[in-house]
């Protein structure tokens, strides 16, 4: 058990999403309530517990491959993948809430929805527990594009 790996591992996502809340803070107050939602459209309140449930399930698959080892060249694509997918996750963010653009979002989500499956495929060939760990990434994700597609289809024009 490494304890900074655990550490940077966790960390490392719970950044991104305070850092993506950061951007998203003054839209939620002043932008997102005057958009039109589906009826389906969850309660804000439910943002931010689900994403820190998901950022620590993320941390932990981040833990226990990069536990496998850097001199596996899958190892290092699956951290690659990982980067990449966290990044997207928070350029989302800035798409939605930071420009206001649902549209530009929804173009941005199609890219973050490929990359967190290719970082769950991937991370779940070198370690089936870090695969599941982000089925329900990919399943709020999934979710996030569906919801931005209807906000998007509800406001545009």
């Amino acid at each position: 058990m490494s304890w900074g790996r655990l550490l940077v591992s966790i960390l490392g996502p719970l950044s991104v999403g305070w850092l993506g809340g950061a951007v998203t803070a003054r839209s939620l107050r002043d932008w997102y309530p005057a958009l039109r939602k589906p009826s389906w459209n969850p309660p804000n309140a439910v943002f931010a517990p689900v994403w820190t449930l998901l950022f620590l399930a993320m941390g932990v698959a981040l833990y226990r491959v990069w536990g496998l080892g850097l001199g596996d060249p899958m190892v290092r694509v699956a951290l690659i993948l990982f980067g990449v997918q966290l990044v997207l996750n928070f350029l989302w963010s800035v798409c939605f809430f930071g420009l206001r653009s649902p549209g530009l979002a929804l173009v941005e989500i199609v890219f973050l929805w490929l990359a967190v499956v290719a970082t769950a495929v991937t991370m779940g060939r070198l370690d089936a527990v870090s695969g599941w760990l982000l089925v329900p990434y990919v399943a709020w994700v999934s979710f996030a594009a569906i919801l931005n597609a209807a906000v998007w289809r509800l406001n545009r024009g």
